[in-house]
């Protein structure tokens, strides 16, 4: 890239790239961008869902399947040839799977570890030299308010957003020095179709998990389009906060989220100080005196 290519780059609106873009905050976040006349890389593992994107502004739509390293590569490619390099990657892209943790098709939790995690891992390995080279962008992860907490019958599912936080710590602390934000996103409950078309549940339902696994299974697909949670406000509020002066490591999304975290902290609290003298205790003295 020539120093005046490189120049007029600068002057120019950034460039999102959005994976899942077909439904829920991938679509929504896509709209909000382009709305704002900022370049957007559409992408979903059928461009079709996407065409009607790509009508309202500067949009690159591609075909993408993170779990395909091929494609992902290719992806990335496409865009920094187009756009000449990527600004903001969000890893939207995941699934769920409601089952007992007993009750769970070791398939069906590979297949969502695949996306929800390796996925975005596979996102982040190939969008990373770009924004090192350019010593500047930002990475959206979307994790869940079921990343701080757990639930019935979201063992699995929240393991894999636990991987995401854990995964967004570490790289937090290993790019900003380089130029390069990390945010984590995460939301309660949101009129998505998370719950209804995009999480399986399990086939094979043990009855001692009725009460459990089982009541939240038929709580969350009741609720399913109508939850507190409107994506267009989130889609708002993400923006906002990447572009704000001192964006947050982790962003709260919904009343729910918000008071589940605090409530988390609370109960993490009240258990580490009823425990302390035993915590300290398991250290050699000399280490205590």
């Amino acid at each position: 890239m020539t120093s005046k290519t490189k120049n007029t780059r600068q002057s120019e609106k950034p460039v999102w790239f959005i994976t899942g873009c077909s439904t829920g905050f991938g679509r929504q976040i896509a709209k909000h961008v382009l709305d704002l006349g900022y370049r957007v890389v559409i992408t979903a593992r059928d461009p079709d869902d996407v065409r009607d994107l790509a009508e309202l502004g500067d949009a690159l739509v591609l075909k993408l399947d993170v779990t395909d390293r091929s494609q992902a590569e290719a992806a990335v490619k496409a865009a920094e040839e187009h756009y000449g390099g990527i600004d903001v990657l969000v890893n939207n892209a995941g699934i769920g799977y409601f089952a007992a943790v007993e009750e769970s098709d070791e398939q069906e939790v590979r297949k969502m570890f695949d996306i929800n995690v390796f996925g975005l891992c596979r996102m982040i390995h190939i969008v990373l030299p770009g924004m090192r080279k350019r010593r500047k962008g930002f990475i959206v992860n979307l994790s869940s308010i079921g990343g701080l907490r757990s639930f019935p019958a979201l063992g699995y599912y929240n393991s894999t957003k636990y991987a995401v936080e854990g995964l967004s710590e570490a790289l937090w602390q290993e790019v900003e020095p380089l130029g390069i934000k990390v945010m984590l996103v995460e939301p309660s409950g949101f009129r998505t179709d998370w719950a209804g078309r995009s999480a399986n549940e399990t086939k094979h339902p043990i009855a001692d998990y009725a009460d459990t696994a089982d009541k939240n299974i038929r709580q969350l697909r009741a609720i399913s389009g109508h939850q507190s949670g409107d994506p267009v406000r989130a889609a708002e509020a993400i923006v906002h906060a990447v572009e704000s002066a001192n964006p947050p490591h982790r962003l709260l999304l919904g009343n729910d989220a918000y008071d589940g975290a605090i409530a988390k902290l609370d109960e993490l609290r009240e258990e580490f100080i009823h425990w302390e003298a035993v915590s300290r205790g398991a250290d050699f003295p000399e280490a205590n005196a």
